[in-house]
């Protein structure tokens, strides 16, 4: 069961959140983040879910904190502030995913066992999709004894694509995260770098790239269609 540290000043929401949650994983509670820094330095985490306004030590300040240390454990940041600057200086200060009060806890389930998915995926630094493996230190993909080197691009394309299966990714979204928020590049260098992995992954057929019209593109593994 993962660990998931909670922090919240707020008593009622720290007690509810932590309710909702209990049934799936251990639950860790702190009030701010100098009490959060305390609990890590005695209690392995998986994940921090946490809330920005608070005493001493806000949300971002303890993202900034940890990263700063080196520590790249999952942060989910749940807070009433919504605006896009509110959003941006959360994303800038390090953290993984944003969510606003008041809570849907059915969709904080969903994006915390997607986080838990992405880091054990970081961690091990591979993705297998039935008999094809990713390797992120080569950059290579490998399927039936045969191993293909890929661009850092390309290959960082497709494996953010299967690190998600079935989840949709506009071009922007993968502009940003493969390219950078300050990259010059436009939405036609992503089409390009996906034709490209097409053309170069037409053989395998553990899974395939496929463009949703007006959105943009998903991985989708081929496991049950093989069977």
């Amino acid at each position: 069961m993962a660990t998931i540290l909670l922090v919240e000043d707020e008593r009622t929401m720290r007690m509810l959140t932590s309710a909702r949650l209990r049934d799936r994983f251990t639950i860790l509670c702190a009030r701010d983040g100098v009490e959060a820094m305390e609990v890590l330095a005695h209690r392995p985490v998986d994940l921090i879910i946490a809330d920005v306004m608070m005493p001493r030590m806000d949300g971002y300040t303890l993202v900034k904190t940890l990263r700063a240390d080196g520590n790249g454990i999952p942060v989910l940041l749940l807070t009433a502030k919504q605006s896009f600057e509110d959003k941006r200086e959360g994303f800038s200060s390090g953290i993984d995913d944003y969510m606003t009060k008041p809570v849907n806890y059915e969709e904080l389930i969903w994006r915390v066992d997607a986080l838990l998915r992405r880091a054990h995926i970081a961690n091990e630094r591979k993705i297998v999709a039935g008999d094809t493996t990713l390797d992120s230190d080569t950059h290579t993909v490998t399927c039936g004894g045969q191993t293909l080197e890929l661009p850092p691009k390309e290959f960082g394309l497709l494996y953010k694509l299967l690190s998600y299966p079935g989840q949709i990714f506009t071009r922007n979204q993968l502009l940003d995260d493969i390219w950078g928020y300050d990259s010059e590049s436009g939405e036609d260098t992503v089409k390009t770098h996906i034709s490209r992995l097409r053309n170069k992954l037409r053989d395998i057929q553990d899974f395939r790239i496929v463009t949703i019209k007006g959105l943009g593109y998903k991985a989708e593994l081929q496991k049950e269609e093989r069977l």
